[in-house]
């Protein structure tokens, strides 16, 4: 008998018989894979719930209704947080064109301030060596005192040598004297420093840039510092 000859390229019977008989088996492996993922439990989305129970569909995390309302209601919070954040920075990015240079100013000493009073929040006065009674009414218990005044020498207004926490009533006009303040700042960081701190009259004049990078430099080391420090003293 004449066989008739393959066309070019066509595979023999046996073996396409072979691959879809693959083609099929793979497909139930495949199913009984989805079957058994189906039925596999999972736990719900809600952290105050957590029961068990079986997926209707792959994107349901929910067990019942409720649950998905309070998944639905936390996920339009966190929208609405990250919607006003957006909002809000760039509220202020507007407003930063708007400022002036002695806003900018003002700004990095709160900042800086702020570093000051908890550098020393395990530190007494610098000018009367105590702590504070819980008297004050308002505006928190101390103050960044500076050794040398932001008025006769503005140049050191952001010298970390020249700032320390003070009591308000010791940083108010008659709560203090020059001699006892000298004396707690040598105390704190000693006579040379001191002498060259009283010696230091290199103008610091600083750009807007420069002012910006200041305030956002003393957020971060606060912000850093309250990440690692222990319950403060006094503050």
């Amino acid at each position: 008998m004449r066989r008739t000859p393959m066309k070019p390229g066509a595979a023999p019977m046996k073996r396409t018989a072979f691959a879809r008989g693959e083609r099929i088996e793979a497909r139930e492996v495949t199913k009984i894979a989805t079957k058994a993922a189906r039925e596999k439990k999972h736990k719900c989305a809600v952290r105050t719930c957590r029961a068990e129970f079986v997926r209707p569909a792959p994107f349901v995390i929910w067990c019942s209704p409720e649950c998905g309302t309070v998944l639905a209601m936390a996920k339009l919070e966190k929208q609405k947080q990250t919607t006003a954040r957006a909002e809000r920075k760039d509220r202020q990015q507007k407003l930063v064109k708007f400022k002036r240079k002695a806003d900018h100013v003002a700004d990095c000493q709160k900042a800086f301030n702020a570093w000051v009073r908890f550098r020393d929040r395990n530190e007494p006065c610098i000018d009367c060596n105590r702590y504070s009674d819980g008297s004050a009414l308002t505006g928190g218990e101390y103050d960044a005192g500076h050794y040398l005044s932001r008025g006769s020498h503005p140049h050191l207004r952001f010298d970390e040598r020249n700032v320390f926490k003070q009591l308000k009533g010791c940083n108010r006009p008659g709560g203090t004297t020059a001699a006892s303040f000298r004396a707690g700042v040598i105390a704190r960081i000693g006579l040379a420093a001191v002498e060259a701190l009283e010696a230091d009259n290199e103008p610091r004049h600083y750009t807007v840039d420069q002012l910006v990078a200041m305030t956002a430099r003393y957020k971060k080391l606060l912000k850093d510092l309250k990440a690692t420090a222990a319950p403060a003293a006094g503050i």
